[in-house]
């Protein structure tokens, strides 16, 4: 016996307590299928939570319901919640009376005699007590599934955040991706008189802008964010509310009272003397009524816990897809950069390469011009005299000069050739790409 385990499970639903001995090493979902037999519950809308709000984790044995030690193993309590219902319907029916209690409730101008008497008002404070305490069991159930709605409104929070955050990172890369091809594009405009063009990249640049356009509407959560403000606040009011907090004074008061009227009868001598029991079932009847009452607040605001708790369950999947449209539109503006850049480049290379023909054609024409020249000028004595009309032939060494030119003129030609041909595959590859 000291060894067994014994979990207690308070129905939310229907406010009654299903215990159950757990077999050793029994599973979470095997005490959910018992579960299920003895409240129609089914495992698949059974939520239990402990005290704190934190569900039970269906990776652990069914064991993590009972507290270890001694001292409130008999009144721990897990809190079994119907997630398929936002709206309970309490308050629920007191419990029953016992019979000689009701006794005294039908009739309580009765006279019995004071043995008798004592023995019927213990089970009104015992009758007193329990109200008081099915109340106070309920308040700790609707409070785990306050601090379960403020589990998920963290982490609601959280996503809110990394959406927000990306949001505002892929609206900065989208400003600057349209400040710079813009710039591209009147640059690239400036140069095609003169430099290098191609409409298949121009026309693609465009699209690209086209595109960025259109990977704004990502960043655009201006609908969700409003969601989860109001939400937000709403959760707000329902931690400040009144009915947030125990509600159970009158009852507390009522309890006192139901047991100083017993000891005032238990100090009485057991004579031959009766009494009616009056005043004891005016304190069970308003004892019935305060519960009643705090009842129908306790479970109404459970219900808009509960509603609050659905409205951010539907919310996290709408912002888990808006958090992957961000990151792909991210991805997209980010290759598009990638790729403008890169053709950026190719195009400086070309022009280079452009450049680096023009200067080497230059430079052997201006070699071939002088050459000549130096060649078949006159050369002049050291006086004044005219030069012999035969000193300007040509001496057999150079003619060996000029066929040296000869061939090296041939070589720049062939090599400007090889240059023009491999610039013209490099655009027509650029133009395809």
């Amino acid at each position: 016996i000291l060894f067994s385990q014994i979990v207690h499970i308070l129905n939310m639903t229907s406010a009654k307590i299903v215990s159950f001995l757990l077999h050793p090493e029994e599973s979470l979902h095997s005490l959910q299928n018992r579960i299920e037999f003895e409240t129609g519950i089914s495992t698949g809308n059974q939520e239990l939570l402990l005290e704190t709000g934190i569900c039970l984790d269906p990776r652990k044995p069914a064991s993590q319901c009972v507290i270890d030690g001694v001292r409130g193993w008999d009144s721990y309590m897990v809190y079994l919640f119907d997630k398929s219902k936002t709206v309970y319907d309490g308050p629920f029916a007191s419990r029953s009376l016992s019979d000689c209690v009701n006794y005294i409730v039908q009739d309580s101008k009765i006279q019995l005699p004071i043995p008798q008497l004592r023995k019927v008002w213990a089970e009104a404070v015992h009758y007193v007590i329990g109200l008081k305490e099915d109340y106070s069991r309920l308040f700790q159930g609707q409070r785990a599934a306050m601090l379960s709605l403020l589990r998920y409104n963290a982490n609601l929070i959280k996503m809110k955040n990394n959406m927000v955050s990306a949001s505002q990172q892929l609206k900065a890369k989208l400003e600057f991706f349209h400040q710079s091809i813009r710039l591209d594009l009147e640059r690239y405009s400036d140069q095609m008189a003169y430099g290098i063009s191609s409409e298949k990249m121009l026309k693609a640049w465009k699209e690209m802008e086209e595109k960025a356009s259109q990977c704004a509407q990502a960043e655009d959560i201006g609908y969700l964010d409003e969601q989860i403000m109001a939400l937000h606040t709403e959760i707000v009011e329902l931690q400040k509310s009144p009915y947030a907090r125990r509600q159970g004074e009158v009852m507390e008061s009522l309890e006192q009272r139901a047991i100083d009227l017993y000891k005032q009868l238990k100090s009485r001598p057991p004579d031959h003397a009766y009494s009616d029991s009056t005043d004891m079932v005016k304190i069970i009847v308003q004892t019935v009524q305060s519960q009643d009452r705090v009842l129908k607040e306790l479970f109404g605001h459970l219900s808009k816990l509960l509603g609050c708790k659905q409205k951010i369950i539907d919310l996290l999947p709408e912002i888990e897809v808006a958090l992957n449209n961000i990151k792909e539109a991210d991805n997209s503006v980010m290759q598009m950069q990638g790729k403008r850049q890169r053709e950026i480049w190719h195009l400086l290379k070309i022009a280079c390469t452009q450049s680096s023909s023009r200067s080497l054609v230059s430079s052997s024409l201006e070699g071939t011009a002088s050459t000549p020249a130096a060649t078949w000028l006159p050369q002049s004595s050291s006086g004044n005299a005219a030069p012999h009309p035969l000193s300007s032939l040509a001496a057999p060494e150079d003619g060996e000069n000029f066929a040296d030119v000869i061939r090296e003129n041939v070589n720049y030609l062939e090599l400007f050739s090889s240059i023009l041909q491999e610039m013209r595959q490099e655009l027509n590859s650029m133009m395809v790409s």
